[in-house]
């Protein structure tokens, strides 16, 4: 009796089961392609057409690729080298990649010195862009730029060093008088800069040495895809802090500040770049005295700043409106003047919000500094239609440059969208 009630009493687990492995069509390889290639019909065929779509690409491009000659002397004697084979003549590029980069001009025993001054570049960026690093990395930083433009343009080093000490003065008298009045310490900065530089004019012929330590280079030598990178840099680094005053004067209170502002932002940005551009080569010259030069990468960089910086006002602009109110009378709560409100709490939050339309103008700016070609810059793009297609010896060698252009600008662009995007998951505050 006791053996058959015990057969019929449930048995209790007292521990649970190990979970069961998933399917193997649910796992792995095989689960993510029925998740994402897979998983309808519809997807299905999209799958198929999309595969059969870059198995055409692949097959007609990377035999293309893989086959190209590199060590050929002109056009003619790479195509007697493939004896009708379709290949790629990458031998322009072995052949040709010192104009590529530094122009026809630019002297080949001086290429060291943009390279340096390339290499530099990422250093002095670093504790800009990772504020992880320490602060100490900025006194490189404020430098930099005076360090670079001697490096490239040579010449006597005390010019950037007096235009150093110009801005440094200018620094020193907003930071003693813009906490009393900001518009005393603005100009009182502007006066003492332009003091320095006035006497710099004096100074420096008597005391810079007959031989300098580096020769210089004129602007007019310049070119490559050193032009390109000298001009999206620098103009993409002032058009940001110029970008953030416009954006600040269109919200001012004060009617002058505001419409100055907005006429400027409006002008600017109902204009096509190449137009600025013109006016940068031909227009500007007939308001400068007789005999009066003025740079032209200059007034190049002075246009393509004033184009980006237009645009990136707007984009700080719907940050600064994104905002709600509730932060703005925080920091009035704390007892916080404009200033302290605007750089502590405001500005972080609005340059936050602004990080895509920011790198999405910057993206856009590099690649239009291709654009300074039509105004007979060499830049990369003008060397390609300019003295590269025009010689005797690659005339008629069309994607293998281009593709090199297209690669060069990929990487620098995708780079900095790559960046972007790490800084918007450093900043993200949200949990979502």
């Amino acid at each position: 009796m006791s053996d058959t009630h015990a057969q019929t009493v449930a048995f209790v687990r007292e521990t649970a089961l190990p979970p069961a492995p998933p399917p193997a069509s649910e796992a792995g390889v095989v689960g993510w392609m029925r998740q994402n290639l897979f998983a309808t019909w519809a997807n299905s065929l999209l799958t198929v057409a999309a595969f059969y779509v870059i198995y055409l690409l692949l097959s007609g491009t990377l035999p293309w690729v893989l086959n190209g000659i590199w060590n050929t002397d002109s056009l003619a004697e790479c195509r007697e080298t493939l004896q009708g084979q379709v290949a790629a003549c990458f031998s322009v590029l072995t052949e040709r990649w010192h104009q590529l980069l530094f122009g026809f001009k630019y002297p080949p025993e001086f290429y060291w010195r943009p390279g340096i001054a390339f290499l530099l570049l990422f250093l002095a960026a670093a504790p800009v862009l990772f504020f992880d690093l320490p602060r100490k990395l900025l006194i490189f930083t404020a430098i930099y730029p005076f360090l670079a433009y001697w490096l490239i343009w040579g010449g006597t080093i005390w010019s950037p060093v007096f235009v150093a000490l110009g801005i440094a003065a200018g620094y020193v008298v907003f930071e003693r008088f813009g906490k009393q009045s900001f518009a005393t310490g603005f100009f009182g900065g502007i006066a003492a800069a332009a003091v320095v530089w006035m006497l710099a004019g004096y100074i420096t012929p008597m005391i810079a040495p007959e031989q300098p330590y580096l020769e210089a280079v004129q602007s007019r030598d310049m070119g490559g895809f050193m032009l390109n990178m000298i001009l999206g840099v620098v103009c993409v680094s002032l058009s940001l802090p110029i970008g953030i005053a416009l954006a600040l004067g269109r919200q001012s209170s004060m009617p002058l500040i505001k419409w100055i502002c907005v006429v400027f932002i409006e002008f600017i940005r109902g204009v096509p770049l190449i137009t600025l551009l013109f006016v940068a080569n031909v227009v500007l010259a007939y308001f400068l005295p007789p005999g009066t030069t003025f740079d032209l990468i200059l007034r190049v960089i002075i246009m393509i700043t004033m184009f980006a910086s237009a645009y990136i006002a707007e984009v700080i602009r719907g940050g600064l409106a994104a905002l709600p109110t509730g932060q703005y009378e925080a920091a009035d709560s704390l007892g916080l003047d404009y200033p302290q409100a605007m750089r502590l709490i405001i500005l972080p939050q609005a340059l936050k919000i602004s990080i895509p339309g920011i790198v999405n103008v910057a993206v856009g700016l590099f690649k239009d500094t291709t654009l300074v070609s039509v105004i007979s810059m060499f830049d990369l793009v003008g060397m390609i239609r300019g003295p590269i297609l025009a010689s005797t010896e690659w005339n008629g060698v069309y994607w293998e440059l281009f593709s090199f252009a297209a690669v060069l600008f990929f990487v620098v662009c995708y780079g900095i969208s790559q960046y972007s995007q790490w800084l918007e998951r450093r900043l993200a505050t949200d949990h979502r």
